[in-house]
């Protein structure tokens, strides 16, 4: 799969966002290594603590489903509609912790985008310089 084509999921993911507080609508497409394609959305709560981001979500689907092998994600985001973002959607601290998780932090890609053809790729690693994971456990 193509990072053009990953960002289109993450775009459609996105059309399925609850953002009924902020109106800032987030999806997410997260790639196994295996080629599969989890979507994810973010889904806020009045209740705020609750509300669950794009990242997350797909990354659970992904995990409840057996699966914690994964290469890449593609995140877009903002309050406008379609297929183009303002800016890009940069994932939070506790998204970036649950990626260290399951993925290796030199190799796992994070793809931002503003729209298919305006995307940034960044590691992990760049995004998170001095991780904890579960090797700092060992």
């Amino acid at each position: 799969m193509t990072e053009k084509e990953l960002i289109e999921q993450a775009f459609r993911a996105r059309d399925f966002s609850y953002a009924p507080y902020s109106g800032f609508r987030v999806g997410a497409a997260l790639e196994t290594s295996n080629g599969i394609v989890y979507g994810g959305c973010n889904i806020e709560n009045a209740g705020y603590t609750p509300t669950n981001c794009a990242e997350r979500t797909a990354f659970f689907k992904a995990v409840s489903e057996g699966c914690h092998d994964f290469c890449r994600i593609a995140i877009v985001g903002g309050k406008e509609e379609g297929d183009v973002v303002a800016d890009y959607a940069a994932p939070c601290g506790v998204c970036r912790q649950v990626m260290m998780e399951f993925c290796n932090p030199k190799e796992f890609q994070i793809i931002m985008a503003k729209s298919i053809e305006e995307y940034q790729v960044f590691t992990l690693e760049e995004l998170l310089p001095i991780g904890f994971g579960p090797g700092n456990l060992q």
